[in-house]
């Protein structure tokens, strides 16, 4: 049984070794008779074999000529040579010739031992429209990897320079004079101030200024970010680090900003917990992803920036003092837009002129009375609330001119224009804009109490249209119906 048993297993070696060799031998003469060339070299690159059809694309007449020469004697663009040396094969090349492009495939032979002792070379296609397809395939994904790389690098490009901090007053060229030195440094940067001051401005032309200006620029809002994603946000996930997880690692905003700079907005709302992580990030240069024991080096510059007193939140313990420590390097207070009034009218001229390149309307000018009327606003959001104001008005006035009243109506509703008519008290002093807007609202509704609330005949009598009348009467915040 066991004689039996040996020679099944020599039968079925043997048939299979037959087998083997016949496919082979199959393989080879199919694919020699399909493609347009076939080259076989030894280790020395000389050409052992080479196919009659092949030889004469080369202007061999014979393949007796070709034996035993170099390979590059006969096809001087060949990389069979390459293939030898380093045993690895070379497919779906595109070979070019004087004559003709080739798809080509290229691929090592081996002695029994795997050592490599030739290669052979077939010429699949002499025209390139076969593979259209394919090439038009890769082409597309590649167009489409090149844009969306191109995307990202502009979405990591700053929007500012320091030209975009409008403002030539004594506080806003301070300003400007403190980022530009910290621009030069490689230290983390504090920006102080309130909401909607410039602050992020400020650090977009920090970073532009700076030597890392070529690298990423990344913002990240902290206080935009719920707490439970924070720490994967900033130092990234490991591949399958939790259920759920994507399998391929996912890098976070150290990791995107490597090697330029890294702006950390409203930095006084993140969490004590991961404070410890951000300032050994900041000091030793290293993070470690989410799920991982591997530490990473980054290369990053700090800019950071809150709204909030962080000595008050370092005396509260709400915010830890070595990180306070290590952010508070360079500290620049950015002035509120009520310490910047020498600059409204810059502002204003500059955000107009933005608001009508961006809605496409016609570019307004603000009347004497309407700048004077906003320099009496305290701006509690600053440039921010400014630029609201200017917009809303824009947008709801049908003249280029921008008056008071246009402005008024925008206002918040604790400043707004007074609609009573009682007469101020002697000691008080109103503003000519207001005292103004008081005196056409009173011309309105006496108008139209005298015309018996028709208003029509109210607006012939004052020399102007009916929508013209209902427009002022709706601006100077006038609540009856009409």
């Amino acid at each position: 049984m066991k004689l039996d048993s040996t020679n099944t297993l020599q039968n079925w070696l043997a048939d299979y070794g037959g087998v083997r060799e016949r496919a082979m031998r199959t393989l080879f003469s199919a694919l020699d008779g399909l493609c347009e060339g076939t080259v076989i070299v030894d280790r020395e690159c000389r050409i052992v074999w080479m196919n009659a059809r092949y030889a004469a694309r080369f202007g061999v007449a014979g393949t007796e000529e070709v034996i035993g020469r170099i390979i590059e004697e006969i096809i001087p663009t060949s990389m069979m040579r390459e293939v030898v040396q380093s045993g690895q094969p070379i497919l779906l090349d595109v070979m070019e010739t004087a004559k003709d492009a080739f798809v080509v495939v290229r691929l090592p032979l081996r002695d029994e031992q795997g050592a490599v002792i030739g290669a052979v070379g077939f010429a699949l296609f002499d025209r390139l429209q076969p593979l259209a397809p394919l090439f038009s395939k890769y082409q597309r994904l590649q167009d489409e990897l090149s844009r969306t790389q191109r995307s990202l690098a502009e979405a990591r490009r700053t929007k500012y320079t320091f030209s975009n901090f409008i403002g030539d007053s004594a506080a806003s060229l301070a300003v400007k004079r403190l980022a530009r030195r910290a621009s030069q440094v490689d230290a983390p940067v504090l920006l102080l101030g309130e909401t909607g001051t410039g602050k992020e401005i400020l650090a977009h032309a920090i970073h532009a200024a700076s030597p890392r200006a070529h690298r990423p620029f990344v913002g990240v809002n902290v206080a935009a970010i719920p707490d439970n994603l924070l720490e994967a946000e900033f130092f990234g996930v490991a591949p399958g680090a939790y259920t759920g997880a994507d399998r391929r690692a996912r890098e976070g905003k150290f990791q995107l900003a490597e090697g330029g700079t890294l702006f950390l907005d409203e930095i006084g709302e993140m969490p004590t917990a991961l404070q410890v992580k951000l300032l050994r990030a900041i000091q030793e240069h290293e993070v470690e992803p989410l799920g991982s024991n591997r530490i990473q080096h980054v290369d990053v510059r700090i800019v950071a920036a809150t709204c909030a007193d962080l000595v008050a939140r370092v005396a509260e313990g709400s915010f830890r003092a070595d990180l306070y420590y290590r952010l508070n390097v360079l500290a620049i207070p950015v002035p509120p837009l009520r310490a910047r009034g020498e600059d409204l009218a810059l502002l204003c001229e500059h955000l107009l002129e933005d608001i009508a390149l961006r809605t496409g309307l016609p570019h307004c000018e603000l009347e004497p009375a309407a700048l004077a009327l906003l320099a009496a606003n305290p701006w509690p959001g600053n440039v921010r609330e400014l630029r609201n104001v200017l917009e809303k008005s824009v947008l709801m006035s049908e003249n280029q001119h921008l008056s008071a009243v246009d402005i008024a109506a925008m206002l918040p509703a604790d400043i707004r224009l007074h609609t009573s008519t009682s007469a101020p008290a002697p000691s008080a002093i109103v503003p000519y804009a207001l005292a103004m807007a008081e005196a056409e609202l009173r011309i309105l509704r006496e108008a139209l109490d005298a015309c018996g609330g028709r208003v029509s005949e109210a607006a012939r009598r004052l020399g102007i249209g009916r929508a013209t009348f209902y427009r002022r009467l709706a601006l100077l915040g006038d609540g009856r119906k009409v």
